[in-house]
């Protein structure tokens, strides 16, 4: 007879087992350095940058083992870009992809239906709702008409092994709502928010089908985090853990845990905080490779 293998032990294993920080601001120069996470957890010095150098994109996985980093800005309005940059699953980035889609900053992504994911929300001048798609070759999608709340400077994630979530920002203040993607792509409507309404945070996944959202700035900088079961609820705030900071990134290593990283408390950071695959955020870690702030993170196999 065939083992009898637990329910959630396919969505337990299907998490990447190392991450990738990548671009940003340094000592308020535009970067395209990149650093690896392993899947100990440990943050590797810099890597020469590919690509266009630039702040305030977004990244998730793709594939199943690889990632992509997305939109952004090279500087001001006119600065907004749509471009991509593929990483392999040895971590190596690809050079830019001619962009696909509307070009805006302060966005966020996350993979949905295990290996597809999803770029929302941004700032294009006004706020908007639109998302583009990404396929399972890495392939970005045209617009999609926004649902939900237009907003900036929020953070998405993985939960349910096939599903994601976006949540938090920014319009003419803070905000603590909240949409779902289904394991299709599809955005929902706004869900009241829970927890400390917030922007410039991160959020990733851990515990194989979990998510957090932790750190970012009501106006001052904060360090709670709020649990996303996987079922897409949204925990209340737990008390915050490691140094109080904002435009920091988080990504999955390790299969079933996470990592925040990096950030500004108004002046470059360069620490992490590991998050225990469930989902304890730990203290923090001195950091490695170029302090900087307005990046994104995401993982690969």
């Amino acid at each position: 007879m065939f083992p009898i293998i637990p329910a959630n032990s396919v969505t337990a294993a299907s998490g990447n087992d190392e991450g990738i920080f990548g671009y940003g601001t340094a000592a308020g120069t535009k970067v395209s350095m990149t650093n690896l996470v392993s899947n100990a957890g440990v943050v590797a010095s810099d890597v020469t940058g590919v690509g266009t150098a630039r702040e305030a994109l977004a990244a998730t996985q793709y594939g199943g083992d690889k990632g992509i980093f997305g939109f952004g800005s090279t500087g001001g309005a006119g600065g907004r870009v749509s471009m991509t940059n593929l990483v392999s699953n040895a971590g190596v980035v690809a050079t830019d992809t001619a962009g696909v889609g509307t070009s805006r900053n302060e966005l966020a992504a996350c993979s949905y239906g295990e290996d597809k994911g999803i770029f929302g929300y941004g700032l294009i001048t006004p706020v908007t709702t639109i998302t583009n798609l990404v396929s399972n070759a890495g392939v970005i999608a045209t617009d999609t008409a926004g649902v939900g709340t237009a907003r900036r400077d929020l953070a998405a994630c993985e939960f349910g092994g096939d599903k994601g979530i976006f949540g938090y920002g920014f319009v003419s203040g803070a905000l603590s709502m909240t949409n779902l993607v289904s394991n299709a792509g599809v955005v929902a409507t706004d869900t009241a928010g829970v927890g400390t309404a917030r922007f410039n945070l991160a959020a990733c996944s851990f515990g194989g089908d979990k998510g957090i959202f932790g750190f970012g700035t009501t106006g001052s900088y904060v360090s709670v985090s709020n649990l996303v079961s996987n079922a897409g609820v949204v925990a209340t705030d737990t008390a915050g853990v490691g140094t109080a900071r904002s435009y920091l990134a988080a990504c999955e290593y390790g299969g079933d845990k996470g990592i925040f990283g990096l950030g500004s408390t108004g002046s470059d950071l360069g620490v992490t905080n590991l998050v225990s695959n469930a989902g304890v955020v730990a203290s923090d870690v001195a950091g490695v490779g170029t302090a900087r702030y307005i990046l994104a993170a995401c993982s690969f196999n």
